[in-house]
């Protein structure tokens, strides 16, 4: 179904550690791709939010075949690149849990608003200390539960 708008606000979302089962499958296939095939999310007055997936990861390989497979043109295996990438302000975490707090610190440090697969950490205190620091930096936050 495709809405007719009269304007589409473009939310560039990097999506970290998608190239995994659930990463494919829940958060990009079922939920950003499904919400930009339906025409987006209509908000009113004719406007409409689009995402805009970028995929990023540690393997070139399965990050070009994910995108092949999609039909997300932008993928990197530069996370720091992609976080200086203005046009994607919100970032997403799916890759494993111990490598999520300092990524999700650096998408914090590059002003992102954050969400992310559960659990946000390892430990309470480091789950608790990225809260801290998104919610003094401005940045909306959050955690997926499937």
């Amino acid at each position: 179904m495709t809405h007719q708008t009269e304007k589409t606000h473009r939310v560039g979302i990097i999506m970290n550690g998608v190239t995994g089962r659930m990463g494919t499958n829940q958060h990009l296939i079922r939920s950003i791709l499904a919400i930009a095939e339906d025409g987006g999310i209509p908000i009113g007055d004719g406007e409409v939010i689009m995402p805009d997936p970028f995929l990023v990861g540690r393997n070139p390989a399965k990050l070009e075949k994910l995108s092949e497979t999609t039909g997300v043109e932008k993928w990197s295996t530069d996370l720091d690149a992609a976080l200086a990438d203005d046009a994607y302000s919100v970032y997403f975490d799916a890759q494993v849990t111990s490598r999520r707090v300092d990524a999700v610190q650096a998408a914090i440090s590059a002003g992102k608003h954050i969400y992310c697969e559960k659990p946000t950490a390892t430990t309470t205190a480091d789950a608790y200390s990225l809260y801290e620091q998104a919610a003094k930096a401005g940045l909306k936050n959050g955690v997926v539960q499937d």
